[in-house]
């Protein structure tokens, strides 16, 4: 074996080999740290060693004609968290800070989706739940649907990193923790919808598994009522970690970038 690495160069946990010798030694990666607005504390992160984990913002979700809106839930109060996540992810992207997309795309047959995930979704047993038809032909939060798409607006880039979910956390039967600590990211920012349900649930095993957990505030909302967030973001800064607005971490990407 020659040249002076084993495996895909700029890797950031990888060895290299030079000399018949194996440096164990990952990539040096300079220390980016900024400073951000958050409670209960003001933070200092780094953004060489940080995440923008965006989930579920899906059609099925999030647009007129997706599987919520079909059963009558009002999407509205997730049109600001559309916006802020459009406006984040490409400044993430050019602060360098990777993007993970982390999504319901559940398998047509279902053969990994135990009962009690099933029943959440059509709890009266009518077949309105994962895997129906919409009206549209698009199945609901199936890989490759219409309704598993990103919503109009946000879009996967070269270079950023898409995860199927199959739960509420994105943690369990998935990739992403291996994703993560290969990418040797410490702190893990949250945006996505829903901010009670599924944000949440991934957030709390993110903190559990050891990751700074941050919910971006304004990048992230839900379809239940208000009060259900306010308890997101108090319970979040009370047991697990931080809240910041979405503007400060736009302001923390955009200052990196420049």
């Amino acid at each position: 074996m020659t040249g002076s690495a084993l495996a895909t160069p700029h890797h950031p946990n990888r060895w290299s080999f030079e000399d018949g010798r194996v440096d164990l030694r990952r990539p040096h990666r300079p220390p980016r740290p900024t400073g951000i607005s958050a409670l209960p504390a003001p933070l200092t992160a780094d953004l060489a060693r940080s995440a923008l984990i965006v989930v579920d913002m899906q059609n099925d979700f999030c647009a007129e004609g997706g599987w919520l809106h079909g059963i009558g839930v009002d999407v509205s109060p997730l049109a600001g968290a559309i916006t802020a996540v459009r406006d984040l992810v490409p400044a993430a992207r050019a602060a360098g800070v990777p993007v993970v997309w982390v999504n319901w795309g559940n398998r047509e047959d279902q053969a990994n989706l135990p009962p009690g995930v099933s029943h959440v979704y059509d709890p009266d047993g009518r077949g309105t739940g994962v895997g129906a038809r919409l009206p549209n032909g698009s199945r609901v939060l199936t890989k490759g649907s219409w309704g598993a798409a990103l919503v109009d607006g946000l879009g996967v880039a070269p270079g950023d990193i898409e995860v199927d979910k199959y739960r509420m956390s994105g943690f369990w039967d998935t990739p992403l923790d291996s994703i993560l600590r290969n990418l040797r990211v410490d702190t893990l920012f949250f945006a996505g919808v829903n901010s009670d349900q599924c944000v949440y649930s991934t957030l709390v095993d993110a903190a559990c598994l050891g990751y700074d957990v941050v919910l971006v505030d304004g990048a992230s909302a839900t379809t239940s009522p208000a009060f259900c967030h306010e308890a997101t973001l108090y319970n979040t800064r009370q047991c697990y970690g931080f809240s910041t607005p979405a503007a400060e971490l736009l302001a923390a990407f955009t200052k990196d970038a420049s």
